[in-house]
């Protein structure tokens, strides 16, 4: 039986299936420089770095993003992670009777009930230009929104991410607006739908697994592109361009990461586009805590360390 990646073990020897999340063709440091692979395998628990030292130039032509291969390897710490150095590694046949769907990691709820509440939400909102521009932009990604995911690893990275994320930020946009009445309910809720609407253009994905970024998303953005849905929906629905709400809906949109360094061109100056960003950053945040203690072994007292909490690891608090 295949073992799960979050139960591997610095020491551990294994064989079994897994597929390949991504993969880069590298060359090493040596004075004679040696071709291998920098992969990252992944199943349904998590996902691992992993290194195949000796790959051969039919190697490289071979493996690519969302192959399903066997794998004989050994697992070590790198740089306080835990690492596999692959010793065998081939494609599956369809003797060895395993499926793609088999190491799918998936939101723990269905799209069936993600995407009629986010329609329940939008159907909710009381001003007619609001509701307009968001069931426009929404309407662009609908039939992908089922399957795609929020980030390429940072946070809700898996199938159905996106409209989990979406959801779980509506649940805390509903407390804040009743517990801050003074806040614009319409448009917590419109940021929160809007914020990341663009990501399944801006980036290429299969099974919730991002293969890379569009042209669109490498050149663009998803925040750009947002903003300019917004406009689009303006222009077609017949909403004056100047109106506070556009330029609201765009401010939401562009100050949501509310940095430079992060990708918003402007911070947060509307007192939403402040309940936004924290909204947002509180949803991922703790979803990458969540991840992480599920996807390390329970065995384990702490986790790896998280990149979106400033390179800090959890400790599993048992009382």
């Amino acid at each position: 039986m295949t073992k799960l990646i979050k139960d591997f073990c610095d020491g551990d020897e294994f064989v079994g299936f897994y597929i390949i999340k991504e993969i880069e063709a590298k060359q090493t440091n040596s004075s004679i420089p040696k071709d291998y692979l920098d992969i990252v395998l992944a199943d349904s628990s998590g996902h691992i770095s992993a290194k195949y030292w000796e790959a051969s130039k039919l190697d490289i032509e071979t493996f690519f993003p969302m192959s399903l291969v066997k794998v004989q390897g050994m697992v070590q710490v790198y740089r306080e992670k835990l690492q596999v150095k692959v010793v065998r590694i081939r494609k599956t046949t369809e003797q060895d009777g395993v499926s793609v769907t088999d190491f799918i990691r998936a939101a723990p709820v269905g799209a069936d009930e993600l995407i009629p509440t986010i329609e329940n939400a939008i159907n909710s909102l009381t001003h007619n230009d609001i509701k307009s521009i968001v069931t426009f932009c929404f309407e662009k990604v609908k039939d992908t929104l089922h399957s795609a995911p929020a980030a390429k690893s940072h946070h809700h990275a898996y199938y159905g991410g996106l409209a989990y994320h979406i959801v779980r930020m509506l649940e805390l946009g509903e407390f804040i607006s009743q517990q801050r009445p003074f806040l614009n309910s319409d448009l917590i809720k419109a940021g929160i739908i809007l914020h990341d609407i663009a990501k399944p253009v801006e980036m290429i994905s299969e099974y919730g697994m991002v293969i890379d970024y569009s042209i669109e998303g490498k050149l663009i953005g998803h925040i750009s592109m947002a903003a300019n849905w917004i406009t689009e929906a303006a222009i077609k629905r017949g909403i004056d361009l100047e109106s506070n709400v556009i330029m609201s809906l765009q401010h939401l949109v562009l100050s949501h990461h509310n940095l430079g360094e992060w990708g918003s061109p402007v911070q947060p100056q509307l007192p939403e586009a402040v309940a936004l960003h924290y909204i947002d950053a509180m949803d991922a945040k703790l979803q990458m805590v969540e991840d992480m203690l599920q996807t390390t072994a329970e065995s384990e007292e702490w986790t790896p360390v998280i990149r979106g909490l400033e390179n800090k690891a959890i400790y599993r608090l048992k009382i």
